[in-house]
């Protein structure tokens, strides 16, 4: 009998957990971030015109944007009987999208290569999985 990786003996509800742990530990770097650039230049509310201040906040901002209905989409699939397979491809999809833009907006002034991916990465995300709800909420 060949061996079964592990992520494939995962139940839904346990993948789409799986898949909230990782992006909600990215919100709390994100807002450590955002912190200690807090605390480097002494600002204390808003952005001061800081540049570095500003993309912190930015790549915080964002992800608190995003990354609930991610959340929501995650939890609604397991709960309606999605395969786990499908939870994983849209978690990993969502995880490396929120970690590209935010990376792109933090470590580049401007424009990034790394924002754009980041961003079609997460629309990806968000499409298959509301089309994903859809589906299934219908089929």
């Amino acid at each position: 009998m060949p061996a079964t990786h592990p992520m494939e003996m995962m139940s839904a509800i346990q993948a789409a957990g799986l898949w909230a742990g990782v992006l909600i530990l990215i919100l709390l770097a994100l807002s450590g971030l955002v912190v200690r650039r807090r605390q480097r230049h002494q600002i204390a509310f808003g952005d001061a015109g800081n540049v570095e201040m500003t993309a912190a906040a930015r790549a915080f901002g964002n992800a608190s944007e995003y990354i609930p209905a991610g959340l929501i989409a995650l939890v609604l699939l397991a709960l309606i009987g999605a395969p786990a397979v499908l939870i994983h491809a849209i978690g990993v999809t969502l995880v490396v999208g929120r970690l590209v833009h935010a990376l792109g907006l933090v470590l580049q002034t401007g424009p990034s290569l790394g924002r754009v991916l980041g961003m079609l990465m997460t629309w990806i995300a968000l499409l298959v999985g509301a089309v994903s709800l859809i589906a299934f909420a219908v089929i």
